[in-house]
């Protein structure tokens, strides 16, 4: 994997200490504000800089090399805790998915979540949503809530106006949705586009469908084609969020084409998979 830029939130926030500390003192190395012998950083050094000479410029290098080299091989091994080799548990026929706090979770049609499972820091996402009242679809886990109010905030800066329509399902509220679905189109049709329970993204608390008034606050795929669904596509890998179901990768996902469905996975990841073009099936396969 070709390492290029990071920021804390590869892992999310429900990462181990030392493995948020790598990213931190990443960013420093960046920067150019990592420590020297003296416990300083370098603008603390500013004024004996010339007195050092080429020496301290050896010394800050080293440092720089030495934190890249740490930060990368982290995120290495966060990645392949996190491959769909490693985080799966058989029982009953069913495969289940055993990272369940991990932000890189797939969940999909060959992989499960427990009936019982319900995230441990579900959140109200303080956000426009396309419904008034309270209703645990405006849920998400804190760190995807947080990461969410940021790209609003940056869509509304730049005249794009999105809401909010559905977060959080729990494995009861699923199985009723797809139940509806399958009444109304047939199981067939239900199956492109909607999930069994316990195959829902929306379980993990990760994920969020988003539309807009031009869209009729609908989720349809014309969403991809105006303005908002646009930004969307083009800045939500700057917020850390992926389009989980991209338009011809139906049969790595399983599902059709949702320009309205996004899903946290960290800002270098979702980056990542953006540049590479990847589902996030085959981005966590190679790992």
């Amino acid at each position: 994997m070709t390492q290029t830029s990071c920021t804390n939130d590869w892992f999310g926030r429900g990462s181990s200490d030392s493995s948020s500390k790598n990213a931190a003192t990443a960013e420093n190395a960046a920067a150019g504000k990592v420590k020297t012998s003296t416990g300083k950083s370098d603008d603390d050094n500013s004024g004996s800089a010339a007195n050092a000479g080429s020496a301290s410029t050896d010394s800050d290098k080293e440092s720089v090399s030495a934190s890249a080299t740490s930060q990368s091989s982290a995120l290495l091994a966060f990645l392949r805790e996190n491959s769909p080799s490693k985080t799966i548990k058989k029982k009953n026929g069913v495969d289940y998915v055993t990272n369940t706090d991990s932000p890189l979770i797939l969940v999909n049609k060959k992989r499960e979540l427990a009936s019982t499972y319900v995230p441990h820091d579900l959140v109200k996402a303080k956000v426009a949503f396309s419904f008034s009242g309270d209703s645990p679809k405006q849920q998400m886990r804190k760190v995807a809530a947080e990461a969410l109010e940021k790209l609003f905030a940056g869509a509304e800066k730049d005249g794009i106006e999105l809401k909010a329509v559905s977060g959080y399902r729990s494995y009861v509220s699923q199985h009723a949705v797809f139940n509806n679905y399958v009444k109304k189109n047939g199981e067939q049709e239900a199956n492109t586009f909607s999930a069994h329970p316990g195959q829902s993204e929306h379980q993990t608390g990760l994920a969020m469908d988003v539309s807009s008034a031009s869209a009729g606050y609908d989720l349809t795929t014309d969403f991809g084609d105006t303005k908002e669904g646009k930004w969307l596509k083009e800045h939500a890998a700057d917020y850390g969020f992926i389009i989980r179901y991209e338009l011809g990768k139906e049969e790595e996902t399983g599902y059709m084409y949702e320009p309205w469905h996004i899903r946290y996975v960290g800002v270098f990841i979702a980056q990542d998979i953006k540049k590479r073009g990847d589902t996030l099936e085959a981005y966590l396969a190679q790992f």
